[in-house]
């Protein structure tokens, strides 16, 4: 059996919980369309976040690696088309602040994610969950280490497919903060498990 990679991240700026967490808790050891499931949570931390994605990778050798963020104030599950090397933006949870700062400074200047985001749009829709595709990760954590990741991917030639994606909040964000558009935690994770289950298990 394949063995997928799943991270999620800590709770962040004014968000005391993220559904990140609780989508990859819930799913790690599951079997998903013929992949295992093997599910981290990463640190909010510029300096680390990456290296931690990266560590994980050395040692799980996963055949996919997929990295969930919780993009509040998006209403769609939105698969990453590209990553950018730049790192910028509000204070992570170490008070890391950087401002236009390569995230390799010897490297591309993007990456496409390899992950079949397509696939994954179609099925979402006409499983009943709102989609699109992102053409912008931003450029703070989620960005951070959907670009380590890929940079790794390309300068090693892995044959590992990663990406990421982003979700929107949970309800209980919602009621904390107001007008933010949210999800369920169980359509959340099924929508993630609809990702899953389009990836090719032959390959």
């Amino acid at each position: 059996m394949k063995k997928l990679l799943l991270t999620g991240f800590e709770p962040f700026l004014n968000y005391t919980v993220n559904p990140t967490m609780k989508i990859v808790d819930e799913l790690d050891g599951l079997e998903i369309n013929g992949y295992k499931v093997v599910s981290r949570i990463l640190t909010v931390d510029f300096l680390l976040s990456g290296q931690q994605l990266l560590q994980l990778l050395e040692d799980e050798k996963p055949n996919v690696h997929i990295s969930l963020g919780l993009a509040a104030g998006r209403y769609k599950v939105t698969p990453e088309r590209i990553a950018i090397n730049v790192k910028d933006g509000d204070a992570d949870n170490v008070g890391n602040r950087p401002i236009d700062e390569p995230i390799q400074p010897e490297g591309e200047p993007g990456y496409y994610s390899t992950l079949p985001i397509r696939k994954m749009v179609d099925k979402l829709i006409e499983n009943g969950f709102p989609s699109e595709i992102s053409n912008t990760a931003g450029t703070y954590l989620c960005n951070n280490v959907m670009y380590e990741a890929l940079h790794y991917v390309n300068t090693t030639n892995s044959s590992i497919i990663s990406g990421f994606i982003h979700i929107p909040a949970s309800h209980e964000l919602a009621i904390e903060h107001g007008k933010v558009p949210s999800w369920s935690h169980e359509d959340l994770k099924n929508s993630v498990i609809t990702c899953i289950s389009v990836l090719d298990s032959n390959e």
